[in-house]
């Protein structure tokens, strides 16, 4: 004979019933239950156990390990499954998938309400790993220091905005530009295709021709492009120890007329070479190393990025310019540093050097290394070299340009004490 599921008694008036504390979300599924006594399921035609709380954990428990197959709740047919083979299964809405079904079970259990729709999980609650907390700080500190970073750095341009000639809307993109050209325009050991010169010779004639470039009281842009284009024709063409000097004095011919508003006449380079080339044979040089070097004399030579660098140094007083330059003509006069580092570094590791010698904190900036490209760590070994050229400049037989810098004009920068970089 078939029974049916008792139903408790429903509240009413003030949903209380026989003075029991109302119940909330309590609903019980009449249309899906079947003719068994309530708490009851069939499995294979028999009627077995009673369904306790426990017993209905493991059982939802074993569905879920058998690979997401349909689980049948205890005491509710699935009749989805029953009438899969009849008609069309229904779509389900999220909201029926979500509602709670009450399990009846023995008197000794309470009822529970269970979530069709999701399965049941334990009441551990989420906690924060250490990794997770200290991957959060480390990012949000990173964060922190961009910020930081981006703050330090100054905008030594905007002072120059209304000055047409500082361009300041394209002078990043100009640095960038000679950042790649320079390495183009470098020159490799050339002394091994040189058999009547030797990098001795070199810094004789560039240490001349720094005495000659002060008495003409030229242009610092002058001196730096005449030893770009002596260093590239000779890399380029062999010559004796006779032609040297005349290159040197055609290479800045060429360079004047290329630099300066009011270049020096030929005929005044024969005088101060006493009379050692006519102007006619200076002339045929001087047309000899343009086809050379195919007209190309727009070059980033170390000046061009000494003027961007001392300018990112922030107001910077004559003294440091002055040592600056006395520290990059070091480095141009000696052969190996010119051949071994590029013109931005040898720029920047002499005003590296200068800050050190003159004991100007900090030695490196935030914003020296944004222009530069260049970090401390970087500038060490070359400026170690510089500084090295300083301390023995006194005791060195070129004497042209340790005279030069210990001049009033110059802030006589040559005597100060040479800087201990570590």
């Amino acid at each position: 004979m078939d029974t049916q599921a008792v139903v408790p008694p429903q509240p009413r008036g003030n949903g209380k019933v026989h003075g029991e504390a109302p119940r909330r979300n309590q609903r019980v599924a009449l249309e899906d239950r079947t003719n068994f006594e309530a708490g009851q399921v069939e499995i294979e035609g028999k009627i077995t156990r009673r369904i306790t709380r426990s017993f209905h954990a493991q059982l939802l428990a074993n569905a879920q390990k058998n690979n997401g197959n349909p689980v049948l709740v205890p005491g509710v047919v699935d009749k989805a499954a029953k009438n899969r083979n009849d008609a069309p299964a229904k779509k389900v809405t999220k909201k029926a998938a979500d509602e709670d079904v009450n399990v009846v079970s023995s008197d000794e259990e309470k009822e529970k309400p269970v979530n069709r729709g999701k399965p049941v999980q334990g009441s551990r609650k989420e906690v924060k790993t250490l990794t997770s907390i200290l991957t959060a700080r480390s990012k949000a500190m990173a964060c922190g220091d961009t910020n930081k970073l981006k703050e330090q750095i100054v905008d030594f341009d905007a002072a120059d905005v209304n000055d047409e000639l500082a361009v300041v809307e394209y002078v990043d993109e100009l640095y960038k530009f000679y950042k790649l050209e320079e390495d183009d325009c470098r020159v490799g050991d050339y002394m091994d295709t040189q058999p009547d010169i030797n990098s001795k010779m070199r810094s004789i004639l560039i240490d001349w021709l720094i005495d000659v470039h002060r008495k003409f009281e030229l242009m610092p842009e002058t001196f730096y492009l005449t030893v770009n284009i002596i260093d590239r024709f000779l890399s380029r063409r062999m010559v004796t120890r006779r032609e040297l000097q005349l290159v040197g004095i055609s290479s800045m011919v060429i360079a004047s007329k290329y630099e300066e508003v009011w270049a020096p006449q030929v005929n005044d380079f024969v005088c101060l070479s006493d009379y050692a080339y006519t102007g006619n044979q200076i002339r045929v040089m001087e047309k000899a190393i343009l086809q050379k070097l195919e007209w190309y004399l727009t070059v980033p030579t170390p000046y061009v990025f000494l003027a961007r660098y001392i300018k990112a140094s922030i107001s910077p007083d004559d003294e440091m310019k002055n040592m600056v330059y006395f520290l990059a003509e070091l480095g141009v006069l000696d052969y190996q540093t010119t051949i071994r580092h590029s013109p931005s570094m040898i720029a920047a590791a002499a005003v590296y050097a200068a800050h050190c010698t003159l004991n100007k904190r900090p030695f490196w900036t935030e914003t020296l290394k944004h222009h530069t490209g260049y970090s401390e760590e970087q500038l060490r070994e070359c400026a170690k070299v510089l500084v090295g050229f300083h301390s023995k400049a006194g005791e060195s037989d070129l004497k042209a340009l340790f005279k030069k810098y210990t001049k009033p004009e110059y802030g006589a920068v040559a005597r100060r004490t040479p800087a201990k970089i570590c």
